[in-house]
């Protein structure tokens, strides 16, 4: 059974740093390609970064440069390092994954940006 579960969110002041953590169960995590998404009230979810098996690395072009996406396969973790946070990266953050075509995500974790 596949499990994704986050953690690390909350309330942070423009310009702080949060680091979000994804616990992965139930899958070859290894050999997985780990991504992150969000969802802002009212808005679709869409998608921020994404590391590969090998440890390559993609970024959403409203992120790159302040957010750093890392795993550990032996724990089976993947973060997002965030940082220079904006009142519109208010979201809730996904750790998704796609076993056998089908997607997974976690239930979510909940970062706001507000002074």
């Amino acid at each position: 059974q596949v499990q994704l579960v986050e953690s690390g969110g909350g309330l942070v002041q423009p310009g702080g740093s949060l680091r979000l953590s994804c616990a992965a169960s139930g899958f070859g995590f290894g050999s997985s390609i780990m991504a992150w998404f969000r969802q802002a009230p009212g808005a679709q979810r869409e998608w921020v970064a994404a590391i590969a098996s090998d440890d390559i690395t993609n970024y959403a072009d409203f992120v790159r440069g302040r957010f750093t996406i890392s795993r550990d396969n032996a724990a089976k973790m993947v973060a997002l390092q965030m940082s220079s946070l904006k009142p519109e990266d208010t979201a809730v953050y996904y750790c998704t994954v796609n076993v056998g075509g089908i997607p997974y995500s976690g239930q979510g974790t909940q970062v706001t940006v507000s002074s």
